[in-house]
């Protein structure tokens, strides 16, 4: 009984369970990150001459269902256009059109890089 009288309150903190809850969580968000990081699906054609482009100011995507992403946001040509406009005209721009798109398309986002005046309008490819 003496044993018991003589230790007092305890002072100490168990963190175990503290450090085990933190590593179940770092696992959970070490594993759903990459899933949040989904880009938007396209097959980039082949070229022999394909090479790297400096720092692009803009991302244009478009898929094979002829829908244009600016930076990953779905977007209509008018919006495309509104924004672009407001750039430098020193701003690059990359466009990442899947092989399977038609050419018109690709070519109506390239004029409308022009007009926007961006002098810098690149497509991006896979080397073979």
């Amino acid at each position: 009984m003496r044993a018991s009288q003589s230790r007092g309150a305890m002072a100490e903190i168990n963190v175990t369970p503290l450090v085990d809850v933190m590593l179940v969580l770092l696992i959970i968000f070490m594993v759903t990150a990459p899933l949040l990081e989904q880009g938007i699906d396209v097959r980039l054609p082949h070229a022999s001459t394909a090479g790297t482009t400096g720092s692009a100011g803009f991302v244009i995507t478009l898929s094979k269902d002829h829908l244009v992403y600016l930076e990953g946001e779905l977007m209509t040509l008018k919006e495309l256009k509104d924004r672009l406009s407001r750039a430098e005209p020193s701003a690059g721009v990359v466009i990442r059109a899947d092989r399977y798109a038609y050419v018109d398309k690709l070519i109506e986002l390239w004029d409308l890089c022009r007009a926007a005046g961006l002098q810098s309008v690149h497509i991006a490819t896979l080397p073979e």
